[in-house]
């Protein structure tokens, strides 16, 4: 297994297993299959690839046409181009009508990095998830991601998968049981929960390690779906450890940390302390330098438990 993986290297895996076997499936790019891994399926099914330019709109547009006719379609470009640039397109043609379009989006969050502000979205999460019908997935890591794309083809409707550009430490076995729609439990843990989202997921990893030395437990949830998000492990969290984290590279106003906190003060209201994008643009930088300056590492997430259980 490798060590660490792309999320995207993982989409063109699939892409180009699945593409000889499922013959419904119909793949389409805005001018970046490279980057995106796209490529991948073009090379064993170049007549069921389709690179629309720089035209996103049209992109989603024609893949939602396709769609309803019948096909299964995976179309991708950037997360900051997807669902901002044809947000409009997505939520009307798509979303509106059910189509069965798997919105795969790459290079989201701060890690994007050198390519700056006008590239790091995060914001995306946020615009997906209020899209009525739209499933929202965040996979941690290249193994997980490859699990769970695979259940996202097998479904019908709408789906946005979040994917990234830098390559992160694989933390799943190639066996994990990993569900749609059901947070995974990576660690038990009774005085403190750290929901995590994506490369968060690892952080989160390193930050319960460090706890445990100074004798705090720390149970780490793994919400790869952010919609429909899991209640049921969130309450369960709530109750039986009395205070939650949330970790995502992504806005906390919107994504993971609203999604979960819309559940907590309902269900079980317990403390929260929300370790993401603080409302403001990120810059050009290498993505572990950005991290830090944008505080989505493993020590913001230490600093934020001991915030919460006062230590």
């Amino acid at each position: 297994m490798a060590e660490k993986m792309a999320t995207r290297e993982a989409y063109g895996k699939v892409l180009k297993e699945l593409g000889p076997v499922m013959e419904d499936l119909v793949v389409m790019d805005a001018d970046l299959s490279g980057s995106t891994k796209s490529g991948e399926f073009a090379k064993v099914c170049p007549d069921r690839f389709f690179n629309m330019g720089i035209a996103e709109q049209d992109l989603y547009g024609a893949a939602a046409g396709l769609a309803l006719s019948g096909k299964t379609v995976c179309a991708s470009t950037f997360a900051m181009f997807a669902t901002g640039r044809a947000y409009e397109i997505i939520r009307n043609t798509i979303g509106y009508t059910g189509a069965n379009v798997k919105i795969c989006a790459t290079h989201a969050g701060i890690t994007v990095g050198e390519d700056g502000a006008s590239h790091q979205t995060f914001e995306d999460i946020a615009l997906m998830r209020n899209i009525p019908g739209m499933l929202v997935v965040n996979p941690s890591d290249g193994v997980s991601a490859e699990i769970l794309l695979k259940k996202v083809l097998e479904m019908k409707g709408p789906a946005y998968v979040r994917l990234g550009r830098a390559s992160v430490p694989v933390t799943y076995s190639e066996d994990a049981e990993l569900e749609i729609g059901k947070g995974n439990l990576v660690k038990n843990g009774s005085d403190i929960t750290v929901i995590a989202t994506g490369i968060m997921v690892n952080e989160a990893i390193m930050a319960a390690d460090r706890l445990s030395e100074e004798g705090v437990d720390v149970r780490i949830i793994d919400m790869h779906t952010i919609k429909p998000i899991d209640k049921d492990i969130i309450i369960k969290a709530a109750e039986e450890t009395g205070a939650i984290v949330t970790a995502e590279e992504h806005s906390v106003i919107g994504g993971l940390g609203s999604a979960v906190a819309e559940v907590v003060v309902k269900e079980c209201p317990v403390k929260m302390a929300l370790v993401g994008q603080q409302d403001v643009y990120g810059e050009s930088g290498k993505p572990e330098d950005l991290k830090q300056k944008y505080h989505m590492t493993a020590d913001d997430i230490v600093s934020s438990v001991k915030t919460l259980l006062n230590k």
